[in-house]
């Protein structure tokens, strides 16, 4: 496997790592946590809260671009030798997928050339302006570690001045302003201190690191579209050639769909055909069966009509019978 798309993410791991041995090594048996909990300015807070909220942006910036170098090797090892053409699900949430899908259509468009260094700058200039805006944190946490510097040198005289103000009459009021001096002391020396090392050296490193690997996912880019999309990106008669066949191709699946479409089509009307002259034969087989059922009722009308005579004729009275013998019977 590739090693190079994880370079960005190896770098802040390892400067991260670093950081932590050298504080703890160096600063150990110090007390920069103690006099963090007790600083009564704040501005070492803000120091660190500023550091925490850097930090981590710096770290998604980096999640985000490996994800980027990931993608730029996944296109770099799928279109060696074969051109944009072979280029067809890319995650649209990347940058680098969104400049291959759009250099890809407009080659295919036909559109005219196309600038690609100005479209990669345009994709990946929001990941510049985050790493951008760490490099700043860094540099407002070195002017907040001046800052502290000035506040903490204004307690000294303040604690000085009210020491001398005592010195003599009251001795409390003198340990007093020179216990402020030495807290003051203490303020210039920690926030510049802090604001050095986590805004001077941390974040502006982990800064660094970000802009170096945003310039590589930027390199890697223009190497594959200089080395194997160059064909389709200039006009030509290769670019022209690339875009007959991919038109033909697709022309080819539209042709096998349409081929799919009428098969299936051809197997429905055959099998409505075979359900119609089903159909028909039942219905012959009804018919016969129903004109056999009028006969059998009609020989049973006629049969009944039979007996309803002769039921008649045995009714009738004897002069009407004798009637009938000598003048025939009514029709």
């Amino acid at each position: 496997m590739n090693q190079k798309p994880f370079r960005t993410l190896l770098l802040w791991i390892i400067w991260g790592a670093t950081a932590v041995i050298t504080y703890f090594s160096l600063y150990r048996g110090g007390e920069v946590w103690e006099f963090v909990r007790s600083d009564q300015s704040r501005i070492t807070w803000l120091i660190i809260g500023l550091f925490v909220f850097g930090l981590i942006g710096s770290f998604i910036l980096t999640i985000m671009v490996t994800l980027e170098a990931l993608v730029a090797n996944r296109v770099d090892e799928s279109v060696a030798g074969q051109g944009l053409k072979v280029i067809d699900r890319l995650p649209r949430q990347r940058a680098v997928g969104r400049f291959f899908i759009e250099l890809k259509t407009t080659t295919e468009t036909g559109n005219g050339s196309i600038d690609t260094e100005a479209l990669l700058t345009s994709e990946l200039s929001i990941y510049q302006r985050i790493s951008h805006s760490i490099d700043v944190i860094g540099n407002l946490l070195i002017t907040l570690g001046l800052i502290g510097t000035v506040v903490g040198l204004t307690l000294v005289l303040t604690g000085l001045t009210g020491s001398l103000e005592a010195l003599g009459h009251d001795s409390e009021m003198m340990l007093s302003g020179l216990r402020k001096a030495m807290a003051g002391m203490g303020t210039a020396f920690y926030t510049t201190l802090l604001g050095a090392v986590l805004g001077g050296v941390l974040l502006r490193v982990f800064a660094q690191i970000t802009e170096h690997g945003i310039n590589s996912v930027y390199d890697a880019v223009m190497r594959t579209c200089l080395v194997h999309c160059a064909a389709d990106l200039q006009p030509s008669m290769q670019r022209d050639l690339r875009q007959l066949d991919t038109q033909i191709e697709a022309l080819g699946l539209r042709i096998k769909v349409l081929q799919h479409a009428f098969n299936e089509s051809r197997e429905t009307m055959s099998r409505f055909r075979e359900e119609a002259v089903l159909l028909r034969d039942l219905s012959q087989d009804e018919n016969k069966i129903l004109l056999e059922h009028i006969r059998l009722h009609k020989h049973s009308i006629e049969m009944m009509r039979g007996e309803v005579n002769a039921m008649r004729r045995i009714n009738k009275s004897w002069w009407e019978r004798l009637r009938d013998v000598i003048m025939g019977p009514k029709s």
